[in-house]
């Protein structure tokens, strides 16, 4: 069976590159969803307290029989359990819902930057990284200034910056200051909602490489060294999501890829959400 490759942390933790998303799944189809592509190969699941089905997710990867850790499991604190104690009681709640007596990887959320909680909400990931049940902890939705301030008053940088990211919003230059502080940058909504299925351009390279537009778009993502997360719930789609490991886009295919940015959002901007 073929496994993503994994990519090394700051902390000395690996991740695999490529996962699967669990946004707007439902609980009652997400442990069908999570057995699926645990199946498939995918050992790297995303999911969030906002998403309601971390029991589900939970549910599937018990059901997978794969021992606890060939499987990394992210989850997230959502912005209105912001603060110390808060949040290590959301965390909690997240740990019981899936079952699991740790996670690999505990984000926030969002920097819901007129709450001005998040530095006391990563005071508490560090706690809960120190305790060994979270094993990594980082940041979603961050610009360049809430990072900034977050590694100018924390001794513990953010191993990950999850952030909307795909071919019309490519984000070099968050991406350049995520390599410039050690952090991996990993992109959620990677094929934009599903606005590259039927473009022209991605087709055309599609066409040359035998793959579909999404696959183009996932190895896009992973040439560049991006952590990725598609989501489907759709058995054959997880699949073919994940059967981007057997062809490679040349120079020109990453061109054309690179001339479709027009720094276009399908969610919020990360100064506008609280």
């Amino acid at each position: 069976m073929t496994l993503s490759p994994s990519l090394r942390l700051t902390d000395g933790h690996s991740i695999p590159q490529l996962g699967l998303g669990v946004y707007k799944v439902p609980d009652a189809t997400a442990a069908d969803t999570v057995q699926v592509a645990l199946e498939a190969g995918y050992r790297h699941i995303d999911t969030a307290a906002l998403y309601d089905n971390e029991s589900g997710v939970g549910q599937g990867i018990a059901r997978s029989g794969l021992p606890r850790d060939e499987v990394f499991v992210t989850t997230k604190v959502w912005n209105d359990r912001h603060g110390f104690d808060e949040t290590r009681r959301a965390f909690d709640e997240s740990l019981g819902k899936l079952g699991l007596d740790y996670v690999d990887l505990y984000l926030i959320h969002w920097p819901a930057p007129r709450q001005d909680r998040y530095l006391a909400t990563w005071r508490a990931l560090e706690v809960l990284r120190a305790e060994g049940r979270a094993r990594s902890i980082g940041v979603s939705n961050f610009h360049t200034h809430h990072l900034d301030r977050l590694l100018a008053e924390s001794a513990l940088a953010p191993v990950i910056n999850q952030v909307e990211l795909h071919p019309w919003l490519q984000q070099a230059a968050l991406r350049e200051y995520d390599a410039a502080h050690g952090i991996l940058t990993e992109a959620w909504s990677p094929l934009a909602r599903g606005r590259a299925i039927g473009n022209a351009t991605l087709d055309r390279i599609g066409a040359r490489h035998g793959k579909s537009a999404a696959q183009v778009v996932i190895r896009w993502h992973l040439q560049l060294g991006n952590v990725v997360i598609p989501k489907s719930v759709t058995p054959v789609r997880i699949r073919e999501n994940f059967d981007v490991f057997d062809f490679a886009l040349d120079e020109a295919d990453l061109a054309a890829i690179g001339a479709l940015d027009s720094g276009e959002r399908t969610g919020k901007d990360p100064d506008d959400l609280d």
